[in-house]
């Protein structure tokens, strides 16, 4: 055997892997197909996941077979397609080592999150011709400008003031409330608290609420911050199934879990929501276990079908334990920077006192901004929505056509599809495309356990005219993987 040209040479091996270190590596690696194949499939994921380092001296053909009870011949054609690929390099003497081909660039998925999804990786720069498919972010609603213009106009009246409105201004507050009222869920301004984004209103909760080594349940997949936010008050998180209430209901038996998360509306990242039924019930274990459950609505408003959602996460709102979450940045504008909690009055000053410590209030200006495009929110939403309504068919349909092995959901709602692979390669797609200018988040992301290695999530949020372009992308960056 020859060294390769597409990486490193054999003998720069700076670590090694044992036959039964392989063995709890791959763990299910062989699903449907040829085995040599789904081997080396499964190395090259580990490879791309950053699971097995480059310069990782594998296992010799024989030992790998013997621990793994297949044929030498599997190991060696395993070993071989990924020479092929570019993924290994040999040298007799010297073994076979883990390598990258030279214009993959770094694994994707390894950088601290930032926005919606994870931020691309410093050292590889974007180019003018990268597409951020990662991110769930649309550009400014058309009302903007004017939203702020008149909100300039009302400023002078606060500037007496110190600024400092800790819980929110009151034209706000009071359009926020009336919002909830006019959805079913009658509310006060009391009961809101503003916040700078629903990112924090997610932070506060779980910091005021949820305590070190605590469990609480969230559904898998779901928002990738909200994970970030619990993992970082040190709590133990459990999976479940989305719109599984009984699963919910039996971890909440099980581990004494008081803190529950979930996405009601147009689910991130699945697109899902939830029945009626599912709500009630929800509602009743929150009641029956004294539960904490937060409904984040920040995707409501983005219905792609104009049939709306059931009803309001905390049904009538007279329920403490039902706590909402909403936001303005899908709505309108992420770069608003507006957000709130809707809750039982205590807890609105409980999470306040929580909030002195981090910025202590949310900026006059784009308070009065929102307040403005909520009054107005039944003339802007209807152009925003169908606009986004023609991105995520054109989106879809090209990937019917283009990928037709991939499982391409049309979801009624959100700003993102859950796509299926079909094998667990989600991680190895997302590093393949970095290498085609496109970056795309790998489901194991959005899961607490890193599960959804068979899926990626692709966002609807570029322009129209992009996604010839991105879709071809893609089928390079699948054929790359040997999809």
């Amino acid at each position: 055997m020859t060294t390769t040209t597409a990486g490193p040479p054999a003998t720069g091996a700076v670590r090694s892997l044992t036959a039964q270190g392989a063995v709890r590596l791959l763990g299910t690696w062989h699903t449907t197909g040829p085995a040599y194949q789904a081997l080396a499939d499964a190395l090259r994921a580990a490879v791309l996941a950053g699971a097995l380092p480059v310069l990782t001296r594998l296992p010799s053909e024989r030992e790998l077979a013997r621990a793994l009870g297949v044929s030498r011949a599997t190991t060696s054609a395993a070993y071989a397609r990924l020479r092929d690929l570019g993924f290994a390099a040999s040298r007799v003497g010297s073994g076979t080592v883990a390598v990258l081909p030279r214009d993959t660039g770094r694994p994707a998925g390894t950088t601290p999150p930032a926005g919606d999804a994870p931020s691309a990786d410093p050292a590889r720069p974007a180019s003018d011709r990268t597409i951020d498919m990662s991110q769930a972010t649309p550009s400014a609603s058309s009302a903007l400008h004017g939203a702020y213009t008149r909100a300039l106009e009302m400023l002078p009246g606060y500037l007496d003031g110190g600024g400092y409105a800790h819980l929110g201004v009151e034209p706000l507050r009071a359009a926020v409330a009336a919002r909830y009222t006019a959805r079913g869920a009658p509310t006060d301004p009391d009961q809101i608290l503003v916040t700078t984004g629903a990112q924090q209103a997610i932070a506060l909760l779980t910091t005021t609420l949820v305590a070190r080594t605590e469990h609480v349940v969230v559904e898998s997949p779901t928002y990738v911050h909200a994970l970030g936010a619990l993992r970082r008050a040190g709590a133990r998180v459990v999976g479940v199934p989305v719109g599984d209430v009984e699963a919910i209901e039996s971890v909440v038996r099980r581990t004494g879990a008081r803190f529950v998360y979930l996405v009601p509306d147009f689910h991130n990242p699945t697109g899902r929501t939830m029945t009626r039924d599912e709500r009630d019930a929800v509602a009743e274990l929150a009641a029956r276990h004294d539960v904490t459950v937060v409904g984040d609505e920040t995707l409501t408003d983005v219905d792609l079908t104009g049939a709306g959602v059931p009803a309001p996460f905390v049904g009538d709102g007279t329920d403490p334990r039902l706590v909402a979450v909403g936001s303005a940045s899908k709505s309108f504008w992420g770069g608003l920077r507006v957000g709130w909690v809707r809750a039982d009055p205590q807890l609105v000053r409980r999470l306040a006192h929580t909030r002195q410590v981090l910025d202590v209030a949310t900026p006059v200006l784009e308070q009065l901004a929102v307040t403005d495009l909520l009054e107005r929110r039944d003339r802007i939403l209807p152009e925003r929505v169908a606009d986004l309504r023609a991105r995520r068919d054109d989106l879809v349909d090209l990937l019917h056509e283009r990928l037709p092995a991939w499982d391409v959901p049309r979801p009624d709602g959100g700003l993102c599809l859950w796509v299926g692979l079909g094998r667990p390669l989600g991680r190895a797609v997302a590093a393949a495309s970095v290498a085609e200018d496109l970056r795309l988040a790998p489901g194991p992301l959005f899961t607490p356990d890193g599960s959804g290695q068979d899926r990626v999530r692709l966002t609807f949020t570029r322009p129209v005219g992009e996604y010839e372009e991105v879709v071809d992308r893609l089928r390079r960056a699948w054929a790359r993987v040997g999809g």
